[in-house]
């Protein structure tokens, strides 16, 4: 492998003048810079980009640490901030926590070896006691997290205003007897979801009885199992929430096998926008979450971080919007 010493005895030249004139350090003669090019050229030199980013003390490296990347949304913030730190020069590692807060540990000391220059972290329920170590050792940017004890950037959605969007939207329908099937009690989005939609419903006048809620697992089989119980606690629900579109999706599976039609016998609205939900059938309407806003100002934050260590934290909350498609019809009768 050629080094920099070699292109040096070929140009005739320092190591170092090489070096100023690789990085435009100095003044070069323009003769000698000339001669130092062509001896890059000749031996086709190619620099230790990692040998000299380490020297300048950073890797040009982003850690991003996800509870479940086969999770079509957590894919879909995935690559806009692979895409965004692209751009910016940046590297992104991407790992999977399974949401569980051992394997994150394992992870952050593995991505701490690295030399990571920051990282963006989605974590487990358990994330503020892993982050407490992680923050002193790295700048990190939360994502869909928040952390009251930790001063941290952040990036957030309004889960509670999409819960309420997804409530109201089904009430001005004319239903009444609505059911939920909630994501994991231990994370911040589902509750805070249940909880806009129920202030929704509260408005209208309307209770959600403890029968009408079943919590799962925000994944395809565990939204289908939601929806049969659903059904056995509460058959007279004329419509569902559910706190993403991959259990609106299972539910869609749980209903069809009853021999029920959505929306004719039972509207639903998800939650997401995942790109499922504009192929699966019917369309699902569901509240759609900012992505790629999500993916750009998270990677935005962290490299505004990295060029000022000490700038005050800043919290940035996005909004979701309902996106009406042909799962939800108007109640009949």
């Amino acid at each position: 492998m050629t080094t920099i010493a070699d292109v040096a005895r070929y140009a005739g030249v320092s190591v170092a003048t090489v070096s100023h004139v690789m990085n435009h350090t100095r003044h070069v003669e323009p003769e000698t810079a000339e001669r130092v090019r062509a001896a890059i050229a000749a031996l086709r030199y190619s620099p230790n980009s990692l040998a000299r980013s380490l020297r300048r003390g950073e890797t040009k490296t982003i850690g991003l640490l996800l509870p479940d990347n086969s999770n079509p949304f957590f894919a879909g913030v995935a690559r806009q901030i692979e895409d965004a730190g692209f751009v910016a020069g940046y590297t992104v590692i991407l790992c999977n926590s399974d949401g569980n807060a051992e394997k994150e540990e394992r992870y952050l000391s593995v991505l701490l070896a690295k030399q990571i220059d920051g990282l963006i972290f989605a974590g487990s329920s358990d994330h503020a006691r892993v982050f407490a170590r992680l923050s002193a050792a790295v700048p990190a940017v939360l994502l869909d997290r928040e952390i009251h004890s930790v001063n941290v950037d952040s990036v957030l959605v309004d889960h509670d205003h999409g819960g309420y969007l997804a409530g109201r939207h089904l009430v001005g329908l004319g239903h009444e007897r609505i059911g939920v099937i909630g994501g994991p009690r231990d994370s911040s989005s589902s509750p805070a979801r249940v909880r806009g939609f129920t202030r929704a419903l509260a408005e209208a006048g309307l209770d959600l009885p403890a029968s009408s809620v079943v919590d799962s697992d925000y994944h395809f089989a565990g939204g289908r199992l939601a929806m049969e119980r659903l059904m056995a606690q509460a058959p007279e629900i004329t419509a569902v929430f559910a706190c993403n579109d991959l259990m609106a999706m299972g539910a869609i599976t749980a209903l069809r096998l009853r021999g029920l039609r959505v929306p004719d016998d039972m509207s639903l609205v998800g939650f997401d926008d995942i790109p499922y939900a504009v192929t699966t059938w019917p369309p699902l309407t569901t509240i759609a979450q900012p992505v790629e806003k999500i993916g750009t100002r998270a990677v935005s934050l962290l490299l505004e971080r990295l060029g000022d260590p000490t700038a005050p934290s800043r919290r940035e909350v996005l909004t979701p919007v309902l996106v009406e498609r042909e799962s939800c019809a108007r109640l009949r009768g």
